[in-house]
């Protein structure tokens, strides 16, 4: 077995497809020579997806990025980035090639990613599949935050619940519903632009802090959705605690430096059998009950949490 394993380094070493493996934080652990080539890796490096693409936008080869903002790109891909188990898309570079790259993610959430150059293939049949994907990433992105939207999230979420109807005894993921507090308040005293620059600094904050097989969505208005794959209630209570805290922290708005704000969230997990309508019911029921409790808190289905929420 160590010698087929040896062949096949060897083997896809000299190989023209381009193949890397990142772990389950999207630090590359491996890439043969092609790839290397491609993003401009030294053979020892292992450096973040994020990091990789980072520093070649910035000196304007690898992959092409037609965005205005580098940083909002990035939210926007990795929103979307290894939330599915296989996808498949067209890159082209700054070199002249095209590639057709497909990445192949498992239940803990390392990626395989192999790219093949197709470049001889007509530049309109290119350019048609491209316009395909575009028109795809726009239907599932929420325009304000460039986070995914309602369809896209729910759809992560009726995942989860597939997986505990197949594996009753052995699968946990849960469904948060994250709300804004006093959003209203928000835009009544400092104007909608004010509101909107909330909602993108939350969207931020909050998709900063989702693990690679997490998805986050916003589901409209001042409401998100978190689904968390293999998350129990108490995993994924701890998880939103944390980025409770860190939202507790930010600061975002430079006409008023002292002005924060808070969420409260409700949580569910799926069961077996479960829909996707009564799982978001028994969240957003949560919500409520964390709402009226003072908000600025988290609540889990079942018996409401009476803790007063800490001051900001």
């Amino acid at each position: 077995m160590e010698d087929i394993v040896l062949r096949l380094s060897e083997v896809q070493e000299i190989s023209g497809a381009m193949v890397a493996l990142y772990d389950g934080s999207d630090r590359l652990r491996y890439a043969n020579r092609a790839f290397r080539d491609v993003y401009f890796i030294d053979p020892e490096e292992t450096p973040l997806w994020a990091d990789i693409m980072r520093r070649n936008f910035a000196l304007s080869r690898g992959t092409i990025i037609r965005a205005a903002s580098f940083e909002e790109w990035l939210v926007s891909t990795q929103a979307r980035r290894g939330k599915v188990g296989f996808r498949a898309f067209e890159t082209d570079l700054f070199d002249g090639r095209w590639l057709w790259m497909t990445e192949t993610v498992d239940a803990e959430g390392w990626m395989l990613c192999i790219a093949s150059d197709i470049t001889s293939i007509r530049a309109t049949e290119r350019k048609v599949r491209q316009d395909r994907d575009f028109a795809l990433k726009v239907a599932q992105t929420d325009e304000l935050t460039g986070i995914p939207n309602r369809r896209f999230v729910l759809a992560r979420a009726e995942e989860i619940i597939a997986r505990a109807t197949a594996v009753p005894a052995n699968s946990c993921g849960c469904l948060a519903i994250l709300d804004l507090d006093n959003f209203k308040n928000i835009n009544d005293r400092f104007g909608h632009a004010a509101g909107d620059i909330v909602l993108r600094d939350f969207a931020i904050t909050i998709h900063g802090m989702v693990r690679r097989l997490d998805s986050m969505g916003r589901i409209g208005g001042e409401e998100f959705a978190l689904v968390l794959p293999g998350a129990c209630l108490p995993d994924a209570e701890n998880i939103v605690e944390r980025m409770l805290l860190q939202v507790r922290q930010s600061k975002p708005l430079s006409i008023d430096p002292a002005f924060g704000y808070t969420f409260s969230a409700g949580i569910a997990q799926a069961r077996p059998g479960d829909t996707l309508d009564r799982l978001y019911e028994r969240a957003d029921k949560a919500l409520y009950r964390a709402k009226l409790g003072g908000r600025n808190r988290i609540c889990l289905e079942g018996e409401p949490r009476n803790e007063p929420a800490p001051a900001i």
